[in-house]
């Protein structure tokens, strides 16, 4: 187009006057377009996401939406959704080729204002898909930038601590040896926003079997966060004297097993799943399968370990992916085991295969569980009540119930018959701790 032009000032140099003032009023009509294109490209994007999520939600749980008569609530949603998408992608379509005409408006003027040289015009009959190609390009590569934007957004965000202990602060091999957690004055913030977990001191002596319960929003899955480091917590957190904030990431994460409430399992072999840095043998597997009786359901399957697991282990019940992670705890030999509701959505019967297998096989290890089942921690060393972030009660279930504070009212309002079954089960483990001499 630049070019076009010149050819134009050759002939004639008074056709000039008309060029600048195409070019000028170019400049500024896009400049209009792209105060309005970048934020309308920006919303396509947001509305865009939903559409995508939404599918994908519904082909993961098409089954439960099939069992529940869902379809037509499922279908709404996504006509709401893709209405909402077609609405912005149109007003971009319409903005870009206001654009486009526009450009080729202003192009017609200066062919009628040069029309009298002949050459010249001849030459400029090219301008008016040259200046709306690049006019068009140039704005929408600004539009496109808003991805570039977003990108951008996650460079930003602030970064996790470093993954590898530096040669002073590394822990040593056998750490940690008894798995004591020790917790001085440990806060927790979520996005610099009020604490989810205030001030909490206490000590878990290793090998203890903790049960932490508390209503919904207490902070029970919050500790977790703050052992894992998921989220930097205020305070201290001391295993077996050491500050986990002094060490790697992966030297920190890699002694804790966790078994959380929605199972993971990759896709893949089941080998992989249960081993996926490759540190074991078939045997071991084998036994840890063993443990979880698993072995015959892995038999059954077309190359045993070798067998590929479909993805988020579609092919296997919510149960049996619970075992699965499980049996890779088990594999691990970690001191410290967290249970984050992993009982939460299965039957009794594997309840109890889980609950007997922990007590097993981690006998000598330190087990965090946090249950909305009374019944699953009431046999626990100690339980730690929480409300509202902050630490109510931390003693033996027995007590707690004698004291008949917060954790007395959460089993009072399972009932009559379940409190007194679950003041049984207190009282019993209590006796047992007694006469074992393992009273703490």
């Amino acid at each position: 187009a630049i070019g076009i032009m010149i050819v134009v000032a050759i002939v004639n140099p008074y056709l000039i006057i008309p060029g600048i003032f195409l070019f000028a009023l170019t400049i500024i009509i896009r400049g209009i377009y792209i105060k309005s294109a970048r934020d309308i490209k920006r919303l396509e994007g947001l509305t865009r996401s939903p559409v995508y999520s939404h599918v994908s939600t519904t082909l993961n749980g098409l089954a439960s939406i099939r069992a529940y008569g869902a379809q037509q609530a499922f279908r709404d949603q996504f006509y709401t959704y893709q209405n909402d998408h077609s609405a912005t992608w149109f007003v971009f379509l319409g903005a870009s080729r206001t654009l486009g005409l526009l450009a080729d408006w202003l192009c017609v003027a200066y062919l009628a204002a040069i029309a009298a040289v002949i050459m010249a015009y001849q030459h400029a009959l090219m301008l008016t898909g040259q200046t709306q190609f690049g006019v068009r390009q140039s704005a929408e590569l600004e539009s496109q930038m808003t991805s570039v934007e977003r990108i951008i957004e996650y460079t930003k965000l602030p970064q996790e601590a470093a993954l590898d202990s530096d040669a002073q602060h590394r822990p040593p091999q056998d750490w940690p040896q008894t798995a004591r957690i020790s917790l001085d004055r440990m806060s927790l913030y979520y996005d610099n926003e009020k604490p989810v977990l205030k001030d909490i001191t206490c000590e878990i002596r290793g090998g203890e079997k903790i049960g932490i319960v508390g209503r919904t929003g207490a902070g029970k899955s919050s500790i977790i966060s703050a052992l894992f480091r998921m989220a930097e917590p205020t305070g201290r957190i001391l295993i077996d004297g050491v500050d986990t904030k002094s060490i790697g990431l992966h030297d920190l994460r890699r002694e804790i097993a966790i078994i959380p409430q929605d199972p993971v399992v990759f896709s893949g072999s089941m080998r992989r799943n249960l081993d996926p840095f490759r540190e074991y043998s078939d045997e071991d597997m084998w036994e840890a399968l063993d443990e979880v009786q698993l072995r015959h359901v892995v038999n059954e399957l077309p190359g045993r370990l070798d067998a590929e697991l479909s993805e988020g282990g579609g092919n296997f019940s919510v149960g049996q992916r619970q075992l699965v992670c499980l049996a890779r705890a088990i594999l691990r030999r970690n001191k410290i085991l967290v249970l984050d509701e992993a009982t939460a959505n299965v039957d009794h019967q594997t309840d109890a295969l889980i609950q007997r297998t922990i007590r097993n096989n981690f006998s000598n290890c330190t087990v965090l569980t946090i249950a909305h089942r009374l019944n699953t921690i009431i046999d626990c060393d100690r339980v730690l009540v929480l409300d509202a972030g902050q630490l109510q009660e931390f003693n033996e279930p027995f007590k707690l119930l004698d004291q008949k504070g917060s954790f007395y009212d959460m089993c009072q309002k399972t009932g009559p018959d379940m409190y007194n079954h679950l003041y049984n089960l207190a009282r019993d483990a209590h006796n047992l701790r007694l006469s074992t001499g393992t009273q703490l």
